[in-house]
């Protein structure tokens, strides 16, 4: 009830000052929304707000002061307070190009060096991949071996070392040769003609390596007075042929070639 009678008390004090405060706000915003129903309002026409008044209508109100110094206004802040679809730009210190057409020569200068270089990029990478896989120098160097062959007489064998194996070089007699030719093939496990074993008849080069476990045979024992390994008893020709034991198959012809009469490169 106490509180009830303060409220009552209080009510109509705070009341007052408010609507004496809001009435001409409220009768400058009647007005003008009935002048706005009536028609177009122009500048000179508005209300203008009671002198000594606090309240502000509207902000285009202080487009009226403005008015009478628009002959000063720049043509952009002209366009800003008058906004229009139709805009015209000041061209008198610049050149204005067609649409699509500004900075192409720009355009196509960064686009052909980007172009270049990615080219470049491409072109480098392929070359590393490419140089990284081939063999280096140093096992190039190796992986050939050129022997000279006038020091090594009629009927005698020399053993050379070729990419970390032996590789006998037999100078036969012409007896050896024909001995050669004359075998069967039938006679022969692994079938090959002595003809398609040397280039020249006169010389023969295998790998010094035994094809059942990789034993390294002894020259001009055997047999057939041409190899024999003693590890497990595998006898070959004086073409490298095998004749006898468990060797499957021939001595390997390495991959060589003549530079001359009394020299070979293998490899």
């Amino acid at each position: 009830m106490a509180l009830r009678r303060v409220v009552a008390t209080l009510m109509p004090k705070i009341a007052q000052p408010v609507a004496e405060t809001l009435a001409p706000v409220a009768n400058h915003a009647a007005t003008c929304y009935s002048q706005l129903l009536a028609g177009p309002l122009d500048f000179a026409e508005r209300p203008q707000q009671p002198v000594g008044g606090s309240f502000r209508s509207f902000a285009a109100d202080a487009v009226t002061a403005v008015k009478e110094e628009e002959t000063k206004l720049t043509p952009t802040n002209r366009l800003s307070m008058s906004p229009t679809p139709y805009i015209k730009y000041d061209e008198h210190h610049h050149k204005r190009f067609p649409p699509g057409t500004e900075g192409r020569p720009i355009a196509y200068f960064v686009q052909t060096g980007g172009r270049f270089l990615y080219a470049s990029a491409a072109r480098l990478a392929v070359l590393k991949i490419v140089l990284s896989l081939s063999a280096a120098a140093d096992t190039m160097a190796i992986s050939s071996l050129e022997v000279d062959l006038s020091g090594v007489e009629e009927g005698s064998t020399i053993t050379v070392k070729w990419r970390g194996k032996p590789v006998f070089i037999r100078h036969r007699t012409d007896a050896e040769i024909q001995e050669s030719a004359e075998v069967a093939l039938s006679e022969l496990r692994d079938q090959q003609k002595d003809v398609d074993r040397a280039i020249n008849p006169k010389y023969l080069v295998v790998v010094g390596i035994c094809t059942h476990l990789g034993c390294v045979p002894i020259g001009g024992a055997g047999n057939y007075n041409g190899w024999f390994c003693p590890c497990h008893g595998s006898h070959y020709d004086i073409s490298g042929r095998i004749r006898e034991g468990p060797a499957p198959y021939n001595l390997e012809v390495p991959e060589y070639k003549f530079i001359d009469e009394k020299k070979i490169i293998i490899g």
